[in-house]
């Protein structure tokens, strides 16, 4: 298998029609980045974002969405495979896959967040931030616990 290609069976796609929310609401909410976001706040960040689902017959095993303006800027949120699928290089093809939509090409900056996939988006070129000081953040981590009660 050539690097970043889909196992036989896997494909890729950016087709909002197949976005199965149950699986991509079911793995977000129990992520350590998103834990307990309801399902509504899930829906409309996949209404306003690009986003990549990988499926398996007829389920989806994977995912991933770009939030951008498609000139300069785009941020890469919400990777993930679901851990059955995990080990056969989907993650890669899904990041290569994203990077490659001509809607995404010629930007100047994109930007992620990871706590423990470095490994995964280093060989596609990200690093650490150069200037951290220069970047700032309002984070509210305890958001989606108030909306749940």
């Amino acid at each position: 298998m050539a690097e970043n290609a889909l196992p036989e069976g896997y494909l890729i796609s950016a087709d909002p029609q197949f976005l199965d929310l149950d699986v991509i609401h079911g793995f977000i909410s129990n992520s350590y980045w998103a834990q307990s976001i309801p399902r509504a706040l899930v829906e409309r960040a996949l209404h306003h974002s690009l986003c990549f689902g990988i499926y398996h017959g007829s389920g989806q095993v994977g995912f991933a969405r770009v939030i951008s303006d498609y000139t300069t800027f785009a941020y890469l949120a919400d990777v993930f495979i679901l851990p059955e699928h995990r080990g056969k290089g989907l993650s890669k093809a899904l990041v290569a896959t994203i990077l490659a939509h001509p809607e995404l090409q010629g930007l100047r900056r994109w930007l992620l967040v990871t706590l423990d996939a470095h490994g995964l988006y280093g060989p596609f070129g990200f690093k650490a931030v150069a200037h951290p000081e220069r970047y700032m953040e309002i984070h509210r981590p305890g958001v989606y616990e108030e909306k749940a009660g």
